[in-house]
């Protein structure tokens, strides 16, 4: 039968310098993808509003029991037989640290995605620190780009991550300090129990954290028959059947009971998890995950 994926690699020489000149290569399209993301998704919103401490009305919500009587708004309560508090808008920059996951199995594209899972992943992380930047956040990457605040943050992290080099696995977190939001972007295709190793110090630091996993849909549906050849991006083995078809059912178990036990692996310490496929549009994915940055999760997260 026809190949139906392949590993997306078009520069020549060294596997580092072929990996980054493509990834130079690439970052440029994200970026102008991504623009034009961030303003489709935007276009409905206020901002990232959540209540704080600041100068602005943001809105009445009902008074509850232990609270500062002196945060009732009377003028309002008088209109009924409910007691009101004024809330603020939070008005300090918060820092939100993005990744997104550059290791060889991210270089995937199969006939039914869109792109390849590297490009989504450059894309959604882009669009996000436009969006983030627009709105006063603080973005930073780990080990890539300290964090600033400013409105061409998106354009900083584009340029800091074409001269990166690449690395693989998840990133070093011991650079971020305080209560901060960590976005990670990527296929997460190995051992959950491993990754939560990873992951749940991140927790008790306190660090509010969101999880995006892009996959490849012919990684999903395993749509492969016959004699097929299949090679692992990461090491290189190479695997030979006679009959993939056979093999679909048992796949899908193991790939299905992967994802859900990380995804409540995350969800059990606090974090967000949303599953991504690269046939859906990517402002899906980006919708969500500002939900869950905002507070206001949205009730079927990601491309599904």
């Amino acid at each position: 039968m026809a190949s139906i994926g392949q590993i997306v690699s078009q520069t020549p020489g060294s596997e580092v310098l072929a990996r980054a000149r493509q990834r130079a290569a690439l970052v440029p399209d994200c970026m102008v993808e991504a623009k034009r993301i961030a303003n489709t998704v935007i276009s409905g919103w206020h901002g990232r509003r959540k209540r704080g401490i600041g100068e602005n009305f943001w809105q009445f919500r009902p008074y509850t029991d232990g609270e500062n009587l002196s945060r009732i708004d009377w003028r309002r309560s008088a209109r009924d037989d409910h007691a009101y508090v004024r809330d603020r808008e939070w008005e300090a920059a918060h820092t939100v640290w993005l990744w997104a996951d550059m290791s060889p199995s991210m270089m995937y594209k199969s006939t039914y995605g869109m792109v390849s899972k590297e490009s989504r992943a450059l894309v959604l992380m882009l669009a996000l620190a436009e969006i983030l930047a627009r709105s006063g956040e603080r973005i930073g990457c780990p080990g890539v780009m300290e964090p600033v605040s400013a409105r061409n943050a998106a354009e900083r992290l584009a340029t800091a991550i074409m001269h990166a080099p690449p690395t693989e696995g998840l990133p070093r977190t011991d650079m971020i300090r305080g209560a901060s939001d960590v976005v990670l972007i990527g296929d997460f295709l190995d051992d959950a129990d491993k990754i939560m190793e990873r992951l749940s110090p991140l927790a008790k630091r306190s660090l509010r954290g969101h999880v995006i996993e892009v996959a490849d849909p012919a990684e999903e549906i395993f749509p492969y028959a016959g004699r097929t050849e299949f090679t692992d991006p990461e090491t290189g083995e190479k695997l030979t059947s006679g009959r993939a078809e056979t093999l679909r059912d048992d796949y899908q178990r193991a790939y299905l009971a992967r994802r859900e036990n990380l995804g409540q692996s995350l969800r059990r310490m606090g974090w967000s998890f949303i599953f991504h496929r690269t046939d859906h549009l990517a402002s899906e994915a980006l919708v969500a995950v500002h939900g869950h940055l905002s507070g206001n999760p949205p009730r079927l997260a990601g491309g599904r």
